[in-house]
């Protein structure tokens, strides 16, 4: 079996569907759970899975920082080494590599960096990520980038850009994956509508198997990243997943997938699970708060979470002030819940043609908690 992305129903731009890989189908449009260093904090991988998972992220600056590519090749790859049978998406370590890294040094041939942990010197190249991504072992690889801070100039903009094309090119050159691995390209050029075009046009014809959309959600306004994908939308293969980067909050994901992008990650919800935030029907909850000091209703009767169907608001808030790890695990949990859960009925949806009700649904809901204090 080899990988195939199909479009099964549309709506406007939007797009239901499913990505074939031999580990499972992802159905789309898809939430990736963050698992950074092979692990979605807090959660078990069969809980991930159970909640509505088809997918989780994995990254290759941090993996290979520790415990090693070279070392979780040997155990016998990345699905093996977390128990994560299902897909794993890797991204290149760009990202990372920019933003925490203690000291680095950029060139054509790639980035030499220090370790954020031990101060350790290492050079990550187009060619090593490749490297590190199939010693991982993951279904989804993506092409070595750079990604500008935002705001910053066309100039800067642009050399990142062009930068970012040719290290595609040699990505692609070296991705030799298994049959049903798949390399995705990535789209940059900051807020520059005119760099964005030119990057999804060249990387268009490099015949990668899908392409993300990156650089963006890193601080600009939402109706900016909005525009940025309504921009390159046009020119992206129609045939092939599109792949936001890094994004976001539910209605990100809503107002995105409802202009064609198919996949999504974010740390949002696990991180947020960790702070005593929980994402719910009726808006974002901060469980730190007073006013559930007594409250004995459950964050969600209808959750696919346990915690979410079962724990009283005054438990979880409990568990929060108290800093007890059970807390986190909860909320964390609610969370994923949540977000699967927009992305089902989001799927549904779209298969039925309704996606535009379904939206002004779930953002009334919201909006009646928000007037409720929920």
């Amino acid at each position: 079996m080899g990988f195939e992305f199909r479009i099964l129903a549309r709506d406007g731009a939007a797009r239901q569907g499913e990505i074939v890989t031999p580990r499972g189908v992802i159905r789309t449009p898809a939430f990736m759970p963050v698992g950074t260093a092979a692990t979605v904090k807090a959660m078990y991988p069969q809980e991930v899975e159970a909640l509505g998972a088809d997918i989780v992220l994995g990254n290759t600056y941090h993996l290979m920082l520790a415990p090693g590519a070279e070392r979780i090749a040997k155990l016998g790859g990345l699905h093996e080494f977390m128990q994560w049978k299902r897909p794993i998406l890797t991204d290149s370590g760009g990202f990372q590599v920019m933003s925490l890294a203690k000291l680095r040094k950029l060139d054509e041939r790639g980035v030499v960096f220090q370790s954020h942990i031990d101060g350790s010197r290492h050079e990550l190249t187009p060619e090593r990520s490749m490297e590190v991504q199939a010693l991982l072992g993951s279904d989804i690889q993506m092409q070595f980038d750079e990604c500008v801070r935002l705001p910053c100039a066309h100039a800067e903009a642009e050399r990142a850009m062009r930068l970012s094309l040719r290290w595609a090119e040699r990505s692609r050159r070296t991705f030799q994956g298994e049959a049903g691995q798949a390399v995705f390209g990535i789209v940059q050029g900051g807020v520059e509508r005119d760099l964005r075009i030119e990057s999804a046009r060249a990387l268009a014809d490099m015949d990668f198997h899908g392409l993300a959309i990156g650089g963006l959600a890193v601080g600009e306004p939402q109706a900016q990243m909005l525009d940025m994908i309504e921009t390159v939308e046009p020119y992206l293969p129609q045939g092939k997943p599109r792949y936001l980067m890094g994004v976001g909050t539910p209605d990100d994901l809503l107002q995105s997938l409802s202009r064609g992008v198919d996949m999504f990650d974010c740390v949002m919800p696990t991180r947020a699970g960790r702070h005593g935030l929980a994402y719910t029907a009726e808006g974002r909850m901060n469980l730190k708060n007073a006013r559930f000091l007594d409250d004995p209703r459950p964050i969600d009767e209808t959750s696919a979470a346990f915690a979410g169907r079962r724990f009283s608001r005054a438990y979880l808030r409990h568990l929060v002030k108290s800093g007890e790890i059970l807390g986190m695990m909860a909320l964390t949990a609610i969370n994923i819940a949540y977000y699967q859960r927009l992305m089902e009925g989001a799927r549904a949806a779209i298969a039925e043609g309704r996606l535009a009700d379904y939206v002004a649904e779930i953002r009334e809901g919201w909006a009646r908690g928000e007037r409720a204090g929920a």
